[in-house]
């Protein structure tokens, strides 16, 4: 196919800059054609590197969306606008991609969701760690029964000392919420796509607010100051599923523990087990006797269709681009998204109230 999709980028901060524009650049398939920041600088700065000569400078998003020559929008802005913002680029006729969470509440995922239906166009979150090779192979053996039913799990997004001190991530107005919403999302989305269940039945959930207070802390992007830290510093879930399936979700940016680890997850199941503590390993029994079992990934070549090395944001952005060009499902379904999203809400709710939140 030799169309070449035109790409607007809302929001040219870190993520854009880090994951979005430079992977999108790499495919010939693609061109980016405009660039929209609240600072202009931004938007200037991310033309001059990513763009052409043809390529446009926003301030106002709604201005880039009334753009009917763009194809798709890449939504890269504070989760607090995400809602917004994607809908009114799928009314606008765009293809959306948009930074995970999907949203800051449920109520604003539903309302994505509902956009996407309505007007015939794809949306699909960035949960760029699916696209990893221990994710992809991991998922096709679970898809394939290795593990058989998978009635246990931990989704694990622990950080010793690595609060994000830039942009808004400590501004509970705009983010929603601190590690929990922020990596702990990445680590929900791994577990139950590798369980492929997507309907909860109860969550129990806490979130702390302790070592956020301290000042001139030990941490890797230097100290934070404490009067802006306005959300937890760690948050864990106990989730069960509609079929009794349990779920353990524990997040951090700041945690006194040696044990950590950033979208991981452990599963067991009636076949074997599986976790990503050091490298992706599998376990079980054969003929009697327990077995661990380290997978090499370097040769498997595992969902790199052509036989190219990509990085995970690198095949995020190509299988995303093939599928709008294709036709076909993106890889991470706005469903999906929507149900972490909810899970996550219910682990907030449920530390305010004290009270399980049922589903």
């Amino acid at each position: 196919m030799n169309k070449k999709l035109r790409v607007g980028i809302i929001g040219c901060g870190g993520i854009a800059n880090g994951k979005h524009m430079p992977s999108l650049k790499k495919l010939d398939t693609v061109e980016m054609v405009a660039f929209c920041d609240l600072v202009e600088e931004r938007a200037i700065k991310a033309k001059e590197e990513f763009g052409g000569e043809e390529s446009i400078v926003y301030q106002d998003y709604q201005e880039l969306l009334n753009d009917s020559s763009i194809d798709v929008v890449h939504v890269c802005t504070p989760n607090d606008s995400h809602a917004e913002i994607t809908v009114a680029a799928l009314e606008s006729g765009k293809h959306v991609m948009c930074e995970k969470p999907m949203a800051k509440t449920s109520e604003e995922a539903e309302k994505m969701l509902e956009a996407a239906k309505r007007t015939g166009k794809k949306l699909t979150i960035g949960y760029q760690n699916r696209y990893r090779p221990d994710s992809q192979y991991l998922q096709k053996y679970c898809e394939e029964g290795g593990l058989g039913e998978v009635y246990f799990a931990k989704a694990q997004a622990i950080r010793r000392r690595a609060v994000p001190t830039w942009g808004v991530f400590l501004d509970e107005e705009k983010q929603g919420g601190g590690p929990l919403i922020d990596i702990g999302t990445h680590a929900l989305d791994l577990t139950l796509w590798m369980m492929n269940n997507y309907k909860p039945k109860a969550v129990l959930g806490s979130s702390f607010h302790k070592l956020g207070q301290k000042k001139d802390a030990a941490n890797a992007w230097g100290s934070w100051n404490p009067e802006e830290f306005t959300v937890e510093d760690s948050a864990f879930g106990f989730i069960t599923m509609e079929n009794g399936a349990t779920i353990i979700l524990e997040s951090s940016w700041a945690l006194n523990t040696l044990q950590i680890g950033e979208a991981r997850c452990v599963l067991s199941g009636t076949e074997g087990g599986a976790d990503m503590e050091d490298g992706l390993r599998l376990n079980g029994e054969k003929f009697g006797k327990l077995h661990t079992q380290k997978v090499d990934l370097s040769s498997t070549g595992v969902a790199f269709y052509d036989g190219k090395t990509e990085n995970d944001s690198d095949l995020e952005a190509r299988l995303w681009i093939e599928c709008i060009l294709n036709e076909t499902e993106p890889v991470v379904k706005p469903e999906e998204a929507l149900v972490v999203t909810q899970i996550l809400e219910a682990i907030y709710e449920s530390s305010r109230t004290g009270k399980a939140v049922y589903f």
